[in-house]
């Protein structure tokens, strides 16, 4: 069956347009709301300890629960996704997650902020990354690595949007009000847009993008490793320890640097604006890294970006004016979108796609391992020092280990070049 384009056909009849570039779209769509409210969680911080009267290391521990049952969640989303795909997937988990966030709203008790935010909205958020990328590596071989970058670019968007839209409705409003607006937007828009969404090519009698014309795409269904083989390679135990440490350095920056910069004495709107500059610097990185991918391939983008990322978090450190830490955010954003945009090519490569949304589910549990105890650890180091330059500098130190990993990760015997 040859592969069908939106160019008219030798003899002049069209074909049919190709639907994974509609899936490409809902998908950004889908993490622009779901993973922009969710950065908005270092924003709405400071207003929430004032108003209740936490600590930040108690106040962390919600996020680090959070990421523990999303990437439990995570996993049982991946099996769900292989079998039935991901409309209704993500319809269940955005309807979940709006609820979540409304609930938030009335949170007065520890307990109500670890179930609201640790359980219900842990349980929406792990219909966003493992079904969305495992779909898209369904329906392209050639050019996988840039639409996994554009559909994974929509959470940086989110990052870039979000922060500044939950500053100033905080301003006007008050966090409650605020948590009720954005979960009512993202219910609403997560539920439509997931309507769009379609498992495979096979659904709408279609293939996958280069697929009938390139070996390599018969080569990757042909490996399809299930969980139990890839657990038994190294690389699966490279790869998640990887992601450990990039999911550990990421989140300690989204979630501390904008309490970071106002106790440098900048503004809540100059410490959102900042947050906001790292998903700038996101989006860049997961669409011209993800281009990139396609080339130099995925292994040599966590190299590259674990080197940012540790460069950057020791510039962190003494960096006190606004430049600085403008600059700061847009590279280390450039860097972990690299890094975040390969994560799913790079299991695809490695394991094949028979059960792709499994494994990858289970390897960006790791990611989940060290995005719970970045935070926590970070809230921790501050409540005893006073300060975050020790966090930053264990970010640095976990960024590095994330390099040597990349650089010590070797293809499996069937995959291509990484």
């Amino acid at each position: 069956m040859p592969h069908q384009s939106i160019s008219p056909s030798p003899t002049g009849a069209k074909t049919p347009r190709f639907y994974g570039n509609v899936v490409v779209a809902a998908g950004f769509f889908i993490m622009v709301m779901m993973w922009g409210v969710f950065f908005t969680f270092g924003i709405f911080f400071k207003p929430m300890l004032a108003d209740l009267g936490w600590t930040r290391a108690v106040t962390s521990g919600a996020f680090a629960v959070f990421w523990i049952i999303q990437g439990l969640l995570s996993i049982v989303v991946g099996i769900i996704n292989d079998r039935l795909g991901p409309r209704l997937v993500i319809t269940v988990c955005g309807l979940i997650l709006g609820l979540g966030y409304i609930l938030m709203s009335q949170t007065g008790t520890l307990w109500q902020l670890y179930l609201f935010y640790g359980v219900l909205i842990a349980a929406g958020m792990s219909g966003t990354f493992v079904p969305l990328v495992s779909t898209v590596a369904r329906w392209f071989v050639k050019r996988r690595g840039v639409m996994t970058g554009i559909v994974v670019a929509g959470s940086a968007v989110g990052g870039l949007i979000a922060p500044p839209l939950a500053n100033w409705l905080i301003s006007i409003y008050d966090w409650r009000i605020s948590y009720i607006i954005l979960g009512s937007i993202a219910l609403v828009v997560v539920v439509i847009a997931a309507q769009f969404l379609k498992r495979d090519p096979a659904q709408v009698g279609q293939m996958p993008y280069g697929a009938s014309k390139e070996e390599t795409g018969l080569k990757e269904d042909a490996k399809a490793f299930s969980l139990r083989e890839a657990a038994y390679r190294g690389q699966f135990w490279l790869v998640f320890s990887m992601l450990s440490c990039l999911g550990f350095a990421l989140f300690v920056i989204l979630v501390h640097i904008a309490p970071h910069a106002t106790d440098l004495g900048f503004s809540a709107v100059t410490a959102a604006n900042i947050l906001a500059a790292a998903g700038g610097g996101s989006v860049i990185g997961r669409l011209l890294l993800g281009g990139a991918a396609d080339r130099i391939g995925n292994r040599r983008v966590f190299i590259i970006s674990f080197i940012l990322m540790a460069a950057s978090l020791l510039w962190l450190m003494p960096a006190t004016g606004t430049w600085a830490l403008y600059l700061f955010a847009i590279i280390f954003g450039f860097a972990t979108g690299g890094g975040i945009m390969s994560e799913s090519p790079l299991v695809a490569e490695l394991f094949g796609l028979g059960s792709h949304g499994l494994i990858l589910g289970v390897t960006s549990f790791g990611f989940c391992i060290g995005a719970a105890a970045g935070p926590f650890l970070a809230g921790y180091i501050f409540d005893v020092t006073g300060s975050y330059n020790v966090a930053f500098l264990v970010g640095a130190v976990v960024s590095v280990v994330g390099l040597i990993l990349s650089a010590v990760l070797k293809p499996t015997k069937t995959s291509q070049s990484m």
